[in-house]
Formats: structure tokens, sequence, C-alpha cells
């Protein structure tokens, strides 16, 4: 069974994570997937509108910490831009700045960690009443990454942002809605109708429109370089996993049990 599913209608190309016995969990292969069908659909012309959505009950619930598999990157090279953002740093790069096509996040489910990166990432968030959105990163010990330090308080501000984060919040529906996580919530038995009615609208404007629209907003909002900001992200991730609270954080999580921290 793939990993990823990609469907073309009305000029809307939407690409599905598909390993709902894990939730959609990030393996390298599936990531590395979201990655190039976005690239993909950035150079079809006949591609106006791209959706990202799960399958089941999941969006995509953070990275498999059971194991991903081996490296799946397309890449041929290392080059040190590579080495420094891999799949998740190109997340917001291939999705805010490659694409300059509208992107369309369906939240089906649960949206975590990494998960919810890819799900910020994206220009327009619709989610389902069920759905979650969790922080996820400090019960295994980590920092942000993913771009979400960036698009996280672009859309609900500073202070909205800290708290979410610090707490390891979960996030219902109506409060995503109302925090500005999302623009849309639809009710679970109409959501992939609505998302798709959503994303032919979408593709009844102009595509000449539409992606100027995306690249001259995009800059006005866009104050950093946000390719070094991935870079920085992904540093702070690093030394954070590398600590012994971040393992004990791990080990806790697998435990199922509150994690005992030292602070180094």
């Amino acid at each position: 069974m793939s990993v990823l599913e990609i469907t073309d209608a009305d000029r809307v190309r939407t690409i599905r994570l598909n390993r709902p016995e894990k939730k959609n969990a990030l393996s390298s292969e599936l990531a590395w997937g979201v990655v190039s069908a976005v690239e993909e659909a950035a150079r079809d012309d006949d591609v106006w509108v791209v959706a990202i959505t799960g399958t089941a009950d999941a969006f995509c619930s953070g990275l498999d910490l059971a194991g991903g598999g081996g490296d799946a990157s397309p890449l041929s090279s290392h080059s040190a831009f590579l080495d420094d953002v891999s799949w998740v740093g190109r997340f917001p790069l291939v999705v805010r700045q490659l694409c300059d096509k509208p992107v369309v996040g369906g939240l089906n489910g649960v949206a975590a960690g990494a998960g919810l990166s890819l799900a910020m990432a994206c220009d327009i968030r619709l989610m389902a009443r069920s759905a979650r959105l969790i922080a996820g990163y400090p019960r295994i010990g980590a920092s942000p990454d993913g771009g979400l330090t960036w698009t996280l308080p672009q859309a609900i501000g500073y202070e909205q942002a800290m708290r979410f984060l610090l707490e390891n919040r979960t996030v219902g529906a109506d409060e995503a809605l109302a925090l500005g996580m999302v623009g849309e919530v639809t009710d679970d038995e109409g959501f992939a109708d609505r998302l798709a009615e959503y994303c032919s609208l979408l593709a009844e404007r102009s595509p000449i429109t539409a992606r100027l629209t995306k690249r001259t907003v995009g800059k006005a909002t866009t104050s950093i370089d946000l390719e070094s900001h991935v870079r920085f992200e992904l540093s702070s991730i690093r030394r954070a996993f590398e600590s012994n609270d971040a393992q004990e954080a791990r080990k806790a999580f697998f435990e199922k049990r509150a994690p005992v921290f030292e602070g180094h």
C-alpha cells in the first residue's frame, strides 16, 4: 500500500497521507513523499490548487517515534543545504515559497508535532469538528521545527504561540478557529465534500491571480530569511534531542509515565 495517495479533479491536486495504521505518522518515505508531491504540483501547469489531507481519523500524528525506516530522500547529493533542513525544514519552504499555488490543509483528524508543522505551513486550513491540534514537542523533549516557530505566531500571535507550545496544549476545533489556527470548521460527515468544494472554488479563480496573490501576500508577511530560520530550528531541536532530558522524555513517552527532568 502506498503511503501517499495523489488524485486530480477540477484542477485540484489532492495529496493524502496514507498510513492509517500509524495515524499517518511521518516515516522518511511519507515525509519525503509529501515534499516531492508538492514540488511536482508546483511544476504542473494543469494544477491550480493543492490540497493536503489525511486518511481515516488522522491528518498527521507527527514523527513516527517507533522508527520511520531508512532515508528515503529522493535527492542524490548531500549539500550543506540539504543536510541542514532535511524533509522537516522543507515543509514550509516548498509549501510557502517554492509552490506559489494556494495550498489548502484539510485537517480531517489529529495534527501533532511535525504534523502540525505541516498543517500550519499550508496557506489555508479547514478542520473537521472532531479533529485536534496538539503541540507534541515538549512531550518528547524537543523544540519545534518544520517552520512552526514562524507559522504559528504569525497565525495566533507571540504569547498564544508560546502558551500553546510550552503548555503542550491540545486544541479542539472551536478553539482552533477562535485562536486563528484554522479558518473554517466543518462537521465530520461533510468534511471531505466541503474540502473538495472549497478547493474547487479557489480553482475557479485565474491561476495567474492566485499565484501573484500568494507571492505578494507572502512577501508582505515574511520578514525573515525562512531558509536560515528552518536551519536555526533544526540546530535547536538537535541540541534538545541530545540532552539527557530529551532521552528521559522519550523513555517516559513509551512507558506512559510522567518524565522526571534534571535540566541537562
